[in-house]
């Protein structure tokens, strides 16, 4: 695991930043540095083509620009040869010197209509999770005995959750944002009757607005609100903080990730919960 635990077993707080470069790159350097100012600990690119520059590229001139551990959230096990995947997993955490950390899953919803127009094969979810295991297995192999990448697993069923339980240091569920917490509850206690990894959280609403690619745009935050989901926060400060610690207490999640036009204004409960 790379995570040490907190007084009193809980893991310390840790905040990430979804911010794919979709403006010019002025504009985005300077939301990097902000962000990094900000007490987050780690910006993170989606694995989407039609979105961004390669994850790769990108996060490595991030490192470059501030202090700031980088990630994939999350690369799409079906998008690329799992030897390809590890090459560049393992070639960022070198170039960043041990500050990269490799998320990866078995793609998202509707990630089959993208594979049929790349001409890449579709297979079924069982060989996307045989594909994870090749990448993890691939990049340990590259890594050697020195070198530890980080592999945060996004999961759901419970072959997913068998699979990150044995390989993951990081685990994030594929939730949809309406999912009632109560249902939450017994995905994340199941998960950690198995082992008891650091839990991510992917943040989509705050308050009555969504982040861009993390919540689509039908997405409804009154009915969020209504079955009190995991995917929402408060749009008050001291509230937002307030319901953070509440995730950890309850659930166990200490690693938060948000959208990047959440960054500036939940900088504030950032910086309290990280202790800066």
């Amino acid at each position: 695991m790379t995570h040490t635990t907190a007084t009193g077993g809980a893991r310390p707080f840790r905040f990430g930043v979804v911010a794919p470069l979709t403006t010019d790159l002025p504009t985005w350097r300077d939301r990097v540095r902000r962000i990094a100012d900000g007490g987050y600990s780690t910006l993170l690119m989606p694995d989407v083509p039609q979105w961004q520059p390669a994850p790769g590229p990108t996060l490595a001139l991030a490192a470059s620009l501030a202090d700031l551990r980088v990630g994939t959230w999350v690369y799409a096990s079906p998008l690329r040869p799992a030897w390809s995947t590890a090459w560049e997993a393992h070639s960022l955490s070198v170039l960043t010197d041990g500050r990269f950390e490799m998320g990866v899953g078995t793609g998202r919803p509707g990630i089959e209509d993208e594979l049929r127009e790349r001409g890449l094969p579709v297979v079924p979810p069982g060989e996307r999770l045989t594909q994870v295991r090749e990448t993890v297995t691939a990049l340990r192999d590259l890594d050697g005995p020195d070198r530890h990448t980080p592999v945060v697993m996004a999961v759901r069923g419970p072959k997913a959750q068998a699979l990150a339980a044995e390989v993951a240091d990081t685990v994030t569920f594929a939730l949809m944002p309406g999912e009632p917490r109560a249902k939450v509850v017994r995905l994340v206690r199941d998960f950690r009757a198995i082992r008891d990894v650091e839990l991510a959280l992917h943040i989509a609403v705050v308050g009555d607005a969504r982040a861009p690619f993390m919540a689509s745009p039908d997405t409804d935050p009154a009915a969020l609100r209504a079955v009190d989901s995991l995917a929402i926060l408060p749009s008050d400060p001291a509230a937002a903080a307030e319901e953070i610690q509440r995730r950890r207490e309850e659930l166990g999640f200490s690693y938060f990730v948000f959208g990047a036009d959440f960054a500036d204004t939940l900088a504030p409960v950032v910086a309290e919960l990280a202790g800066r």
